[in-house]
C-alpha cells in the first residue's frame, strides 16, 4: 500500500501495480496494437502500390507512429488511464497525487514507452519496475504517473466475537458516555484481529485497551475476567444501546440468545492470565466462569489455566464447578472443612 498526499493535504492509500500484472496488461495492449498495425499495413500496401518507394516508406512510418503511439496515447487520455489491457487486469494510470492523467501524461508515457518497451523488448521497463519501490517504469517517472490496482480482493466483513454467555448483560449500568470514538474503533479492530496476533502481544494489547476503557468508565474488569472478554462484553453493551436507540426499547443485546448468550455458545471462553486489578462493576455479582477452554481469546502463552486453577494449585480455596439448576455453572467458594 502506498500513501500519497494530495495538494489539499489528504492522504490517499493506493495499491501500486506490480510487474506481473503490468506486464500482462502491456502484452494484451501490444497484441491488439500489432494486430491493428498488421491490418493497416496490409491495407496501405494494397492502396499505395502505385507510389514510389519513398512515399511507401513515409506512409509505413506514419502508420507505425499512429497505431503504436498515437492510438494508445488517445485511448489513455480519453479513458483517464485505462487501456484495454489495463481494464482486463484491473489497473489504471493515475498522477502522483492520485488524480486522473491528462494528454501530456499519456504522451510522455507513450513516447518513452517506444524506447523502453518496443525498442528494447521491455527489458528496460522490467528493470526499472523492479528497482522502483512503487513499480514505476521510466515513462512513469518522467510523466509523474503511477499505475495502481483498481480492483482489489474483497475481504470478508470484520466479525467481532461475542462475549461469553455469562458476561452478556453484566455491564448494563455502565456509563459509556466518556469513551471516545477513537477508543471504540481501536477496541473493535483489536477484537476482529486478535486471532492473527501473537498470544503475548494480544494479551498485552487487551490489557492496555481494557485499562483505557476502565479509566473512562470508572469500572474495571471484574475479578477473574480476561481483558479481551471484558472488552467484548462492553462493546456488546454499546451495540445493544445503539440498537435500542435506533429500533426502540424492545431491542435486546446484539446477537444475544435467550439462555445461551451471544453466538449461541459457539465461542468457548475462559479467564486466563492474571486477574485485572480493581473492584467488580457496581451492583454486579462475582463473575461466573464456566469450565471451558478459551477458543476465542486464548490464554497468555505458557499459562496452564485460569485464575481458579492457579488458586487451587497454590492451596487456596477451591471453586465449585457443579452445574446449577438451569444448566449454568455456579460459582462461590466452598467453605473450608
Amino acid at each position: 500500500m502506498s500513501e500519497l498526499v494530495t495538494g489539499e493535504a489528504v492522504a490517499l492509500e493506493l495499491r501500486p501495480a506490480r510487474l506481473p500484472s503490468r506486464a500482462l496488461a502491456v502484452l494484451l495492449d501490444l497484441a491488439v496494437a500489432v494486430a491493428v498495425y498488421v491490418a493497416v499495413t496490409v491495407a496501405l500496401v494494397a492502396s499505395t502500390a502505385s507510389l514510389d518507394a519513398a512515399a511507401q516508406t513515409a506512409v509505413s512510418i506514419a502508420a507505425f507512429v499512429l497505431v503504436l503511439v498515437g492510438v494508445p496515447v488517445a485511448v489513455e487520455t480519453l479513458s483517464h488511464g485505462r487501456s484495454l489491457g489495463k481494464v482486463a487486469c484491473g489497473l489504471r494510470v493515475v498522477r502522483d497525487d492520485g488524480g486522473p492523467i491528462r494528454f501530456r501524461h499519456a504522451l510522455v508515457r507513450g513516447l518513452i514507452g517506444v524506447i523502453e518497451i518496443l525498442v528494447t523488448f521491455g527489458v528496460v521497463a522490467c528493470i526499472a519496475s523492479l528497482v522502483s519501490a512503487r513499480g514505476r517504469r521510466i515513462g512513469d517517472v518522467f510523466a509523474g504517473t503511477l499505475v495502481v490496482r483498481e480492483r482489489v480482493a474483497v475481504s470478508p466483513a470484520a466479525f467481532v466475537p461475542p462475549p461469553p454467555p455469562w458476561l452478556a448483560g453484566r455491564f448494563s449500568g455502565l456509563d459509556l458516555s466518556a469513551v471516545p470514538d477513537a477508543l471504540w474503533l481501536a477496541v473493535r479492530q483489536y477484537l476482529t484481529r486478535m486471532q492473527q496476533l501473537d498470544p503475548q502481544v494480544a494479551w498485552a494489547m487487551a490489557e492496555r485497551l481494557a485499562a483505557d476503557v476502565a479509566a473512562r468508565t470508572g469500572a474495571p474488569a471484574p475479578q477473574g475476567v480476561a481483558p479481551a472478554a471484558y472488552l467484548a462484553a462492553v462493546v456488546q453493551e454499546r451495540q445493544a444501546r445503539e440498537a435500542r436507540r435506533a429500533f426502540g426499547s424492545g431491542a435486546g443485546p446484539s446477537g444475544a440468545a435467550p439462555g445461551g448468550g451471544a453466538g449461541g455458545g459457539a465461542t468457548a471462553w475462559a479467564a486466563p492470565g492474571p486477574a485485572a486489578a480493581g473492584s467488580p462493576v457496581p451492583g454486579s455479582a462475582a463473575p461466573v466462569r464456566p469450565e471451558v477452554r478459551d477458543a476465542g481469546y486464548g490464554a497468555r502463552a505458557g499459562a496452564a489455566g485460569g485464575p481458579g486453577e492457579a488458586a487451587a494449585s497454590e492451596g487456596g480455596p477451591a471453586v465449585s464447578r457443579e452445574p446449577g439448576p438451569a444448566g449454568r455453572p455456579v460459582s462461590g467458594f466452598v467453605p473450608p472443612a
